[in-house]
């Protein structure tokens, strides 16, 4: 197993669940992130979905202790770059191209490469990835889809990702390839409006305990 491939083994093993956040900007990112920390979800990946999300990375890693930061969305070479140069320490796709997959690897650090199908997944696996972001997950196949990859595609683990919530985050961690799942439901929009962070906390503390 490479260097790479082992950090990136070690970041997903960190907790069953990371919390996927679209962030408007560096406001509420330091909060969002303390009580993600706090309830034991310490894997942060911030989408490039938003103006502001470099800002809300650069803030998290900056100013939350225990906070692993990454980006998440990434689509270009250049996002790649900005995001690193923000201040994340992982990189996740939706899919996987070869200038992101070339970019990444020049920057060298933990990448989850997004697949959807077993032809995707086998190519990536060619270009040397061991750990791949199933997405969108549900719409995909969901958790028979992932079942019946496991005896083919038996070196390879996922984190599946799109339209996941506490019930089906529990299905899918029940898999052996599965090492994690993404997700957004710890952070519900009615909380970050309101700024209730406890929510944010309980709902962490709670998906920590699925796995």
């Amino acid at each position: 197993m490479s260097p790479l491939i082992a950090a990136t083994e070690a970041l997903l093993r960190h907790a069953p669940v990371i919390p996927v956040l679209t962030v408007e900007g560096a406001g509420d990112a330091v909060p969002l992130a303390t009580a993600l920390v706090a309830g034991g979800l310490p894997l942060l990946e911030v989408t490039l979905r938003t103006e502001g999300a470099l800002k809300a990375i650069t803030a998290m890693a900056k100013q939350v202790p225990g906070a692993i930061v990454g980006a998440g969305t990434i689509r270009t070479a250049d996002q790649a770059k900005a995001a690193v140069d923000a201040g994340a320490t992982f990189l996740v796709s939706p899919g996987a191209t070869p200038q992101v997959i070339a970019a990444v690897q020049k920057l060298g650090v933990p990448f989850l490469p997004g697949c959807a199908t077993a032809s995707e997944a086998m190519r990536l696996a060619e270009e040397g990835f061991r750990f791949l972001k199933f997405f969108p997950a549900e719409a995909a196949g969901g958790v028979n889809y992932l079942k019946s990859l496991a005896a083919p595609l038996a070196d390879l683990r996922f984190c599946p990702t799109g339209g996941i919530d506490a019930d089906k985050a529990k299905a899918y961690l029940a898999l052996p390839n599965v090492v994690c799942v993404g997700g957004s439901w710890i952070t519900p929009a009615a909380a970050l409006k309101a700024g209730d962070w406890a929510t944010v906390t309980r709902l962490s503390l709670e998906a920590g305990k699925l796995r």
